[in-house]
């Protein structure tokens, strides 16, 4: 019937016969899979090879039982792909699952490693997509720790943070408690005088009650900005009379240059208290008799920088990255009613919370700008930077 050129009804039904045994060998092994979907990736992939293999011997051998080949060339045919697909079956599964096992191996140790907290090195997991999962392993423990660091130093700042304040709010709690008994007690030497001091100290608790209410609704962002079209030199002349007498009773004058003529839109009252946290700062820490310079000028951004100069020695170079944290502090000497103090510390006014600079930069961010400090030739420089213009929907409050 073959013994001349293959017709095309011959060639058809060779095709049709690869095409129905290739079909019925893959939904064996389909079936097989499905069963098996829970199994190792080396008995996945032996079942994959075993079906592409037995699809191969089963039309080869339908198409030469189709052929009426003789019974003893059918039966050798049929040993040497038996004998063939047993020994290739085999040494696939030995070759490629001792590499899976390997592969598969690398991963859930470093998996495991992760899972302990450990950063993963670089290695080579096998093939190369198991590389490219290293890799993001690798990766991803990198973050991960990163991540966990973070978390202990906002943890660690939570906790310092949480003891600065119990004692800065103890401190004039324990002085109202000592003076309203000595009122009861009758043994004031000067009601009036302690009158006045209770009062004094009760608004201190109250500004730091405030602050901190100011600051929870930064972080969380709640805050809602009213914005409008301000003047610049408003806001600012509003932040000098807030502060003013403060820093007459210290000799210390405050100047102005380059704050006429700017307009933004900003919240006129968020960024009043931002500004006035800047010069309450400076103030505190100016030296006696030196003058507090505000300036501002405009960038080719489009964006205006206010900045506020005073003749102090500012912080360590080092610290300059945590001046404006919650809480910080560049000492530890933590007295809430101390009127001066030696560096800047994030202070504001007569209160003690640290919390006055962690306002100014919410505030700021809120505005979509940004603050910066440093070490300028004539003593510290607090900048802020805003958009003179409508911020983006995205910086908005």
């Amino acid at each position: 019937m073959f013994d001349g050129m293959l017709g095309l009804a011959d060639v058809g039904l060779i095709v049709l016969t690869t095409v129905v045994c290739t079909a019925l060998v893959t939904a064996l092994a389909l079936v097989v899979l499905r069963w098996n979907r829970r199994g190792p990736v080396a008995s996945q992939m032996a079942v994959v090879v075993g079906a592409a293999v037995a699809s191969i011997v089963a039309s080869v051998v339908a198409v030469m039982v189709e052929m009426f080949i003789s019974a003893h060339d059918l039966v050798v045919l049929t040993a040497v792909i038996v004998v063939a697909t047993v020994l290739s079956l085999a040494a696939a599964w030995l070759t490629t699952s001792r590499a899976v096992r390997r592969s598969v191996g690398t991963l859930t140790r470093s998996a495991r490693r992760i899972a302990d907290g450990d950063v993963v090195a670089p290695a080579a997991a096998g093939w190369k997509e198991f590389d490219d999962l290293h890799a993001q392993l690798v990766d991803t423990s990198e973050r991960l720790a990163q991540a966990r660091a973070e978390i202990d130093r906002l943890d660690a700042a939570r906790r310092q943070f949480f003891a600065w304040i119990s004692h800065d709010l103890r401190t004039p709690l324990a002085g109202i408690r000592a003076m309203t008994e000595a009122l009861d007690d009758d043994v004031a030497p000067d009601r009036d005088a302690y009158v006045r001091a209770i009062r004094g100290k009760v608004d201190t608790v109250t500004a730091m009650v405030d602050d901190l209410f100011e600051l929870s609704t930064l972080q969380s962002g709640t805050l809602r900005l009213q914005r409008e079209l301000v003047v610049l030199l408003d806001l600012v002349s509003d932040a000098v009379v807030d502060v003013q007498a403060a820093a007459a009773g210290r000799g210390v004058r405050i100047a102005q240059s380059g704050i006429e003529g700017h307009l933004l839109w900003a919240d006129p009252r968020e960024l009043t208290r931002a500004i006035g946290n800047l010069l309450a700062n400076a103030v505190r820490h100016a030296p006696a008799g030196t003058e507090i310079l505000v300036s501002a000028h405009t960038r080719d951004d489009d964006h205006l920088v206010v900045s506020v100069l005073d003749h102090g020695s500012g912080v360590d170079v080092a610290d300059l990255g945590h001046l404006f944290d919650v809480g910080w502090r560049a000492n530890d000497a933590r007295t809430v009613d101390a009127p001066e103090g030696g560096a800047v510390d994030g202070q504001v006014g007569g209160h003690g919370a640290g919390l006055g600079l962690a306002i100014v930069r919410g505030i700021v961010e809120a505005h979509g700008g940004s603050v910066t400090a440093a070490h300028v030739p004539d003593g510290f420089e607090l900048a802020v930077t805003l958009p003179r213009g409508e911020a983006p929907a995205r910086a908005r409050a």
